[in-house]
């Protein structure tokens, strides 16, 4: 297919050696590190559906341009000019972006074929979504991944409220409070990856795709259920090839090394309580004295002190209400949260000191003790709430008015 080397997602396949197709995905926007658009949601998902019912095409690898970043969030500039340009609510921008960013993620989500992550680089915010969504996730010595929307005013999304509460010992609670800077040792041990190649692996791994026996896995059929045989052996086909690949050698885990202390901290009592020992250099050593003397808690540490509350009190209320919601529900719950957001001061604010203005020194509009008394609560509870008038919700297609209502009950 000819391919538009200025396009913001750029798509072209490779032969294998028994004439199928491995479909190649490259977000391309390498300046701003493949920072997640409205027009590339549209054009994954538009690509994603040609594809899938492509008998030719037995799996799809996505990887970023660049060698800096596969990708490194939203494209968070944009949503800040239609916050700076409108006042409007719910926002239109904000709504478009979030909307089309969680329908791409469902799609992925339930894709027939395999979809195969290079997870090389810088991946943050959107780009833990993309992680997340694919069926076949590859990390590298280069890998540093984070959730950092503690430091702009937002909140975990991309479906963070999803994969951080399947995690351990409650260590998405830790990364989503925090912004902690994870390696790829981190992804493996957190259910974020499964496998770990040298940085300089990419054509090797895209050469056992090609030897690969795809005829074997009668793959006629991929488009149907991902539970069917023929899905299931293009699935396995392509986890032997990335498994063949040598593991190459990685940075230790932080998490693996200190989950005890985090466990720890996090059960401490609720959220004031964790704040208390995140603001308290003497009960973190208390923790664990290595723990607390470690530069990579310290600089997790000093995020979350300098960090927006409003942040901290949305991460903490999402983590524990989502755990018995299903994707579906929870991707529409952060439909709402993040168009709230975008109607709020927090999120304009944060944004504007790290990536605007760039003096880091946000004004954050409420204190963590604000929004813990009966009217903070409140106003933290009105983000999970749709700001859409019954019938108009983007996400409304996805359930039945029965299913809409255990979501509010759930979580309300």
């Amino acid at each position: 297919m000819p391919v538009l080397q200025d396009a913001p997602v750029l798509f072209n396949t490779e032969v294998t050696d028994c004439g199928h197709l491995i479909g190649i995905m490259t977000l391309n926007a390498p300046k701003s590190l493949n920072a997640l658009s409205v027009e590339m949601c549209q054009l994954l998902s538009t690509q994603l559906e040609r594809w899938q019912v492509d008998t030719k095409v037995v799996a799809i690898l996505l990887k970023g341009a660049g060698d800096k970043a596969f990708c490194a969030g939203g494209d968070i500039r944009k949503l800040y000019n239609s916050m700076t340009d409108t006042a409007a609510t719910p926002n239109p921008y904000a709504t478009e972006f979030f909307s089309d960013e969680y329908r791409l993620y469902r799609k992925m989500h339930y894709y027939p074929k395999p979809l195969i992550l290079w997870g090389d680089g810088i991946i943050m915010g959107g780009g833990m979504g993309l992680m997340a969504a694919c069926s076949h996730r590859l990390v590298t010595e280069r890998t540093r991944f984070a959730m950092p929307e503690i430091s702009i005013g937002l909140f975990p999304d991309a479906s963070g409220s999803w994969f951080l509460q399947r995690m351990p010992a409650k260590m998405g609670l830790f990364l989503g409070l925090t912004g902690v800077h994870c390696n790829a040792n981190d992804a493996l041990l957190v259910n974020l990856a499964e496998y770990a190649v040298a940085s300089n692996d990419y054509e090797a791994i895209l050469q056992r795709l090609r030897q690969s026996d795809w005829k074997a896995a009668d793959i006629a059929n991929t488009n149907s259920s991902i539970n069917s045989s023929n899905s299931a052996s293009a699935h396995s086909v392509t986890s032997r090839a990335l498994a063949a690949q040598p593991v190459a050698h990685l940075p230790i885990s932080k998490l693996a090394l200190y989950w005890q202390p985090i466990q720890r901290l996090l059960n401490k009592g609720g959220l004031a309580d964790i704040d208390r020992v995140l603001r308290d250099d003497s009960e973190l050593a208390q923790l664990d004295a290595d723990f607390a003397n470690d530069s990579w808690t310290q600089r997790a540490i000093a995020t979350y002190r300098h960090g927006c509350p409003v942040t901290a009190a949305l991460t903490y209320a999402l983590y524990n209400k989502v755990a018995t919601l299903s994707l579906e529900q929870i991707l529409y719950l952060e439909t709402n949260v993040a168009v709230n957001c975008a109607a709020n001061l927090d999120f304009r604010e944060g944004v504007r000191a790290l990536l605007i203005d760039k003096d880091r020194n946000p004004q954050w509009s409420r204190t963590l003790a604000d929004c813990l008394t009966l009217e903070g609560r409140e106003y933290i509870t009105q983000h999970l709430v749709s700001p859409y008038p019954a019938g108009e919700h983007p996400l409304d297609n996805w359930f039945t008015t029965t299913a809409q209502s255990l979501i509010i009950n759930n979580v309300y």
